[in-house]
């Protein structure tokens, strides 16, 4: 079969398609023929081993596929060949099978396409548990998206309109802007042109936002952080900037800030319970036509690697997705 390699830790144009060959599933694990692998920023950071995660090496990316399950180990009881599944992987999507384990794959509903079902779970499930589980967001609340565009972005927009609150969406662009409108941003900011504190003040009456959801990090996230309300909460999602922000802890304590942390894939370790409680509030969802993932970008296989440079070049609008078997 074939699989984009990262052989060594570094630039992303030295990722290569080749074939190797097909895994094995262990007694606990799932073969998926992959139909469709979204790319997440995760990838492109831990190509260039700049990742809190840092895989052996040689090894493949791609964390989030959806496909058709191809064999099962001997401990794989509710999954069967032919069953068209969403998985997460860690590493592995990007090839044309990959292994994952049994309880780390659920069932694609039959609404859904592969595409979809690819670049639902990363990016819904961490903005879901990032906004109920750490923001604590309540209906009539303010929420602040940054990067508010990309696939994060645009789950955390949507989501946080289901919840009840105001969504003021961030980003660098007005084309990106006009597509945070049209997935329910109720007020944008274009913080390339604008100066981000002084708007969402003025966006928000003075008063300041409730939750600022941060995956961009850089210059951003102090701007950001003093434009919260008395008791506001921002919200660590990530640094797609490339810049890790250093933060004058006095403005957490004028206004009773909080700055909350948010890592979604060791949550699922800790409370695994709610974990499934947010993907069935997810699914929900989707049945409802409430969220609905905005796939922008289709690649193959062989054009795997131009897609990751994209998303690590912040190009991207929603979610990007590679189609191995293409």
């Amino acid at each position: 079969m074939k699989a984009l390699i990262c052989e060594a830790y570094g630039p992303i144009d030295t990722l290569v398609v080749t074939d190797i060959l097909s895994p094995q599933p262990g007694p606990r694990q799932v073969l998926i023929e992959v139909r469709a692998a979204a790319v997440n920023f995760p990838d492109a950071l831990m190509v260039q081993g700049l990742y809190q995660v840092k895989p052996p090496l040689p090894f493949t990316p791609g964390a989030e596929v959806a496909g058709i399950v191809k064999a099962v180990g001997d401990e794989v009881k509710h999954f069967k060949a032919g069953d068209r599944v969403i998985a997460l992987v860690s590493t592995g999507g990007f090839a044309q099978e990959c292994l994952a384990e049994m309880t780390r794959v659920m069932p694609l509903p039959p609404d859904m396409d592969f595409e979809t079902g690819a670049a639902l779970v990363l990016t819904y499930a961490t903005s879901l548990h990032a906004l109920k589980d750490c923001g604590h967001l309540q209906p009539g609340e303010t929420l602040v998206v940054l990067g508010a565009a990309g696939g994060v972005g645009i789950s955390a927009i949507e989501i946080g309109k289901a919840m009840g609150a105001r969504v003021i969406a961030a980003a660098s662009t007005d084309d990106k802007l006009e597509l945070c409108r049209k997935v329910g941003a109720d007020e944008t900011v274009n913080y390339s042109t604008e100066n981000l504190k002084d708007r969402i003040t003025e966006l928000t009456g003075g008063k300041g936002a409730d939750v600022i959801y941060d995956p961009v990090g850089g210059p951003y996230t102090e701007p950001a952080l003093r434009a919260l309300a008395w008791r506001g909460r921002l919200l660590v999602i990530g640094f797609a900037a490339g810049e890790i922000p250093r933060i004058p802890l006095n403005l957490v304590l004028l206004k009773e800030r909080s700055i909350v942390g948010v890592y979604w894939g060791d949550s699922t370790k800790h409370d695994p319970g709610g974990h499934i409680a947010n993907l069935q509030q997810l699914n929900a969802w989707f049945a409802a036509g409430v969220i609905r993932p905005v796939v922008s970008e289709t690649f193959p296989l062989a054009a795997a690697q131009e897609a990751i440079a994209k998303i690590a070049n912040r190009q991207v609008k929603g979610k990007i997705v590679v189609l191995p078997n293409d």
